[in-house]
């Protein structure tokens, strides 16, 4: 499978380092294109063999799956570039915009095929390392021998999930830019834990072990957060007095306000 990815921003240069580094897809058989050579030059510097061009229509050429990660804003103009260029019947077209829905997609597609496979995902930083969930939608009537493989390419840069695109904003709130919202708990953490007298290094190393200890609990048990929360809460101790502190300060408010406000109205 030959993949060709139209912008090497934060997500396209992520898939292409992620997707050579699972070894699922040679970086030989990955293109990357974008207008900014300084971009295409970072990316080649991490992933040896990738092909790279300020063309687009380079990552068009013998692609199997076609990933549009450029800003929604620019979409509209990137596709009326390259749709007279693609071949619907045999290339899948998989679009990163977070605001373009699939109903966009097919008003500004509508004069070039009636015969097409367009996917959205939803995917996270996370790639370049293997760990992304990302979420996948397509059409009802699409044909799972076109949208397996999108399916299996996300599967090696973490975990993919295929959910109707009526959930997709608050699956995107919840986990695309969730990531950022647990770097901002991570970062604050750390800043607390210095102010009480921590290097700044050992702060983040041991919250981020404490994190992952925190994951694996939860996917060892399959237990709900709050029961491992009432094991290390005694009456009178010190952690309940820390989680009421943040609860009088909205913590649990301020998340729930965040994710809304992260969700397209």
């Amino acid at each position: 499978m030959k993949i060709g990815i139209i912008g090497g921003g934060n997500m396209g240069s992520a898939i292409a380092i992620g997707l050579a580094a699972s070894g699922f897809i040679p970086a030989t058989d990955i293109t990357v294109t974008s207008p900014r050579r300084a971009t295409l030059d970072r990316i080649e510097s991490k992933c040896p063999g990738i092909n790279t061009d300020t063309d687009n229509a380079s990552a068009l050429r013998g692609a199997d799956v076609i990933i549009l990660a450029v800003k929604p804003w620019m979409v509209k103009t990137v596709l009326e570039e390259i749709a007279p260029r693609i071949d619907f019947r045999s290339q899948t077209l998989v679009s990163l915009a977070a605001t373009v829905s699939l109903a966009d997609f097919d008003t500004i597609l509508r004069n070039y095929s009636s015969n097409r496979t367009i996917m959205r995902a939803i995917p996270n930083t996370a790639m370049a390392v293997g760990c992304s969930m990302t979420f996948i939608c397509h059409a009802e009537n699409a044909d799972p021998e076109r949208t397996q493989p999108v399916v299996d390419i996300f599967n090696h840069l973490g975990t993919a999930a295929v959910i109707p695109e009526t959930q997709l904003d608050a699956a995107m709130a919840l986990c695309s830019c969730g990531i950022a919202y647990v770097m901002r708990f991570i970062r604050a953490a750390s800043e607390g834990a210095v102010e009480l007298g921590l290097y700044p290094d050992k702060a983040k190393e041991w919250f981020l072990q404490t994190m992952r200890g925190a994951v694996e609990l939860l996917e060892a048990t399959g237990a709900n957060p709050e029961s491992e929360i009432d094991k290390v809460t005694t009456p009178g101790g010190l952690t309940i007095r820390g989680l009421n502190t943040m609860e009088e300060n909205g913590f649990t408010g301020a998340v729930v306000r965040g994710m809304r406000a992260s969700v397209k109205r």
